[in-house]
């Protein structure tokens, strides 16, 4: 989340005026994540989440992640609502950008993650992959191997100034994954973004799952990489190996993980590791002027990037006893 495109109070409350949920009280921008506008909105019905969809965002793409909240809540799994405009549309538009209200879920993301969190985001994961399989629609992975190399060519020139080295390094993880990539492994819709921002919990229990824009279909395993690099580092680059098996033990609960995907964790892990810091990188190196926005450090998924490439096998991420 963050702010791009200041809206004018007169512009924010004729665009309220198309939903049943009352007049507008306040607004305030959301400054957290990278990838497009979002305000709280306190309306005369409560709290809500407005999100105005930058220009990374594709428009095509907005009836799949709205469809897919509705049908994962549908499912059981606790996740934003679309609210619907009186016209029983779930899209708008508001300065200059398609818009949406989302419902506002109750809890907070945790800023230290422990053991317990990690193994409630495993099996809510797991769930989440359980819950979409049968949804209809697919959305390809923009942001999967063969993405990286252009986002590689927007930021090469200039990824030395970021730590010397960098630039070499970069490359080199790049070519083997291209030639390593996994294909084949079991899939369908994945969160491809379950950062703990993107978690909600009170106190101990975990109440739901938000922000839902990068989600398309890819394989299982590439997303519980993803949870794995965000969720068990420790502050000093260090894996936490207990909260890395809390997560896989977490996970496989719900689901099993087969053999293909066992082999390939490593491989995915050093893939979700770049691929994080490849849009970090851009975005540190390309923050709009002015924006409300705190671009994240690309050096942070360096250096999980540079354990993940000692990984032999996915006994190195905590997983204890090898599926059958």
């Amino acid at each position: 989340m963050a702010v791009y495109t200041e809206v004018p109070d007169d512009e924010l409350a004729e665009f309220v005026a198309g939903y049943d949920i009352g007049a507008v009280l306040s607004a305030k921008g959301i400054a957290e994540g990278v990838e497009n506008s979002n305000f709280l909105l306190h309306t005369e019905s409560g709290f809500f989440i407005l999100t105005l969809y930058e220009k990374r965002t594709r428009e095509s793409d907005l009836p799949f992640f709205v469809g897919l909240m509705e049908h994962l809540a549908a499912k059981g799994l606790v996740c934003p609502q679309p609210v619907k405009r009186r016209t029983g549309e779930a899209l708008g538009r508001l300065a200059g950008r398609p818009a949406a209200i989302v419902t506002f879920l109750d809890g907070m993301g945790v800023k230290r993650p422990g053991v317990p969190h990690c193994g409630a985001v495993g099996e809510a994961l797991a769930r989440l992959h359980l819950a979409g399989a049968d949804f209809p629609m697919r959305r390809e992975n923009a942001l999967s191997v063969r993405g990286w190399r252009p986002l590689f060519d927007a930021a090469q020139e200039r990824a030395d100034s970021v730590t010397p080295g960098l630039r070499a390094a970069t490359e080199s993880a790049l070519d083997a994954l291209e030639r390593e990539w996994p294909s084949g492994l079991p899939g369908g819709v994945i969160h491809a973004d379950l950062f703990p921002d993107n978690v909600f919990f009170i106190g101990s229990k975990l109440s739901g799952l938000i922000d839902f824009y990068f989600a398309c279909t890819d394989a299982f395993a590439y997303d519980l990489a993803i949870c794995l690099n965000a969720w068990c580092f420790e502050m000093d680059g260090s894996f936490n190996l207990t909260k890395g098996q809390a997560m896989i033990a977490g996970y496989r609960r719900v689901r099993e993980l087969e053999p293909a995907e066992v082999h390939a964790l490593p491989v995915l892990c050093r893939g979700a590791a770049l691929r994080f810091m490849l849009t970090r990188l851009v975005d540190w190196l390309n923050v709009p002027p002015g924006a409300l926005v705190k671009p994240k450090d690309p050096l942070e998924y360096y250096k999980k990037l540079r354990f993940h490439q000692r990984a032999e096998s996915a006994a190195d991420y905590g997983l204890v006893g090898v599926p059958a």
